[in-house]
């Protein structure tokens, strides 16, 4: 059960972004808070051409050291048998994982 994206030449690119369903039953792994987009959208193509299937969720984390405000990150979790290698492929290309 596939999301099938874009059509790269002449072949349907599988996208492995999860709708939360994919989670029924199991207790999904924080994986990463991407506070910009741009880190989100990098770790999306990451897990995706590496074949790990994640779900992405908008949530808020507290910022701010003098000022505390809710900000709005994007949340990604993975199914705990695939956390060894999501955080391989984070840690391949700079990201450092949540705790």
């Amino acid at each position: 059960m596939f999301n099938v994206g874009k059509m790269v030449g002449s072949e349907a690119c599988i996208l492995m972004k999860k709708e939360a369903d994919f989670f029924e039953g199991v207790e999904p792994d924080l994986i990463f808070i991407a506070k910009r987009l741009a880190d989100a959208t990098q770790l999306e193509e990451l897990l995706t051409a590496a074949g790990v299937d994640y779900a992405v969720e908008a949530d808020e984390y507290p910022g701010g050291i003098i000022f505390k405000t809710a900000r709005v990150g994007a949340f990604f979790y993975v199914k705990p048998e695939t956390h060894a290698r999501a955080v391989e492929v984070m840690l391949e290309h700079g990201f450092v994982p949540a705790k």
